[in-house]
């Protein structure tokens, strides 16, 4: 019985082998050195790509010199990135990290100014990741996020009470694209008012 098997496992073993060989080795097409066409040099143009709907601005909103996050009419700032409430940002983060960038401190000081400014409103952080890492991992990362970014408005004087976190992890991409760029998209806490 054990030779038999033996025999077996040994035929699959080769028939797989054979099986990879084949298809590791693709039909070679031989090109003649004096066939190949001469190198083109593309050419290169001077002006600015035209920002397609899907494609995000290359700016953070407020660091268009145009743009200030100090406008009066905070209420009418018509700001709404991933599931943020406006006149709040959302604050976006570097992968596996929780702390937050120099790059959103400003987003950060802009929510906790308006916080201040309107103390009957409650929000609620949500942390979301990107899809890479285990979802159990990414909803630890995403609380983690969440509460980061609860201490930064607390130091800044927000009242505990008035912030609540949640962890979404990898479970509400804004962006389902499988590059850096929807990856970073995803890789944020949203401020919802809840009150």
């Amino acid at each position: 019985m054990k030779k038999e098997m033996k025999r077996i496992f040994t035929a699959v073993a080769i028939v797989c082998a054979v099986f990879l060989f084949a298809v590791g080795c693709g039909k070679r097409v031989a090109v003649d050195p004096g066939d190949e066409q001469p190198a083109v040099e593309p050419t290169v143009t001077e002006t600015e790509p035209a920002h397609t709907p899907w494609e995000p601005a290359r700016t953070w909103p407020g660091e268009a010199e145009d743009e200030s996050l100090d406008d009066t009419a905070g209420a009418d700032l018509a700001i709404k990135e991933g599931r943020t409430s406006a006149p709040l940002l959302p604050v976006y983060y570097d992968f596996d990290r929780s702390s937050i960038r120099a790059d959103q401190e400003e987003r950060m000081v802009h929510n906790g100014e308006y916080m201040l400014d309107n103390p009957r409103v409650r929000v609620r952080i949500e942390g979301n990741t990107d899809e890479r890492g285990t979802r159990e991992y990414n909803m630890a990362l995403g609380e983690r996020r969440a509460m980061s970014t609860k201490k930064y408005l607390i130091d800044l004087g927000v009242a505990a009470e008035r912030l609540e976190t949640l962890s979404y992890g990898e479970e509400k991409p804004i962006s389902f694209g499988r590059d850096e760029l929807s990856w970073s998209l995803n890789r944020r806490s949203d401020f919802v008012i809840i009150q």
